[in-house]
């Protein structure tokens, strides 16, 4: 699903990915750990084709992202810091507009659907404005599944969610995982992410120093790690 090589990565004169390289199969999912500034939100904007990368390869999908973007990003959902949500448009507008972009059959029931599943359907005709960040963060969620992509990249998916909305977001994942999906996730939990992903990569100043089986981990061996990150 994602073939990555000697991915490199330049602000400047500082390197914010240096030669990282790693396959991941369909149907995997993957937890994404390291230190603020280690370079996750990089590579999962570089991976989303929404940032270029300063040297190096990327496939996805058998699409090869400098040459075939488009194909990769009609195959991706994206969560990022960023929602990509339009503030004077409703929530089923804000997904009636992600529909029709993306060309998704039945859009009326899909977007009815998921907004059941993210918990928002009473809040359809509100405008995301006034929607606190943990329910932009929800109706991000819909958004980035909206298409039924492959493959979801998740740049710290629970932040600003409270418990219960947290436990949705987790459930709905984990259906998600059931389906074959694809998930990159980068997250701080160190628990959830060894509960739940099948691999587990860490990054270290840009470097990838970590790339194992979860079930090989421990807790101790991943915390050492992003504390000496």
């Amino acid at each position: 699903m994602i073939h990555v090589r000697n991915l490199s990565k330049k602000f400047g004169a500082k390197k914010a990915l240096d030669e990282v390289s790693f396959a991941i199969a369909a149907g995997q999912y993957v937890a994404l750990l390291g230190a603020n500034g280690a370079g996750k939100t990089t590579l999962t904007r570089i991976l989303a084709t929404l940032a270029r990368p300063s040297a190096g390869h990327i496939k996805i999908a058998g699409f090869d992202a400098k040459k075939e973007p488009v194909h990769i990003r009609q195959r991706v959902g994206v969560m990022t810091h960023a929602s990509f949500l339009y503030d004077d448009l409703t929530a089923e507008e804000n997904l009636h507009f992600y529909g029709r972009m993306y060309g998704v059959d039945d859009v009326k029931a899909r977007i009815t659907d998921l907004l059941n599943k993210v918990g928002l359907y009473t809040r359809r005709h509100d405008l995301v404005r006034i929607f606190s960040r943990g329910m932009q963060q929800r109706l991000s969620l819909a958004r980035a599944i909206l298409h039924q992509p492959p493959l979801l990249l998740l740049d710290e998916p629970f932040a600003g969610l409270d418990v219960n909305a947290a436990d949705m977001l987790k459930q709905l994942l984990d259906t998600l995982i059931a389906g074959d999906c694809t998930v990159l996730l980068t997250v701080h939990d160190i628990d959830y992410a060894l509960q739940n992903s099948s691999r587990t990569l860490i990054l270290k100043e840009g470097k990838l120093i970590v790339d194992q089986a979860t079930k090989d981990l421990r807790h101790h061996e991943v915390r050492r790690a992003l504390v000496a990150s």
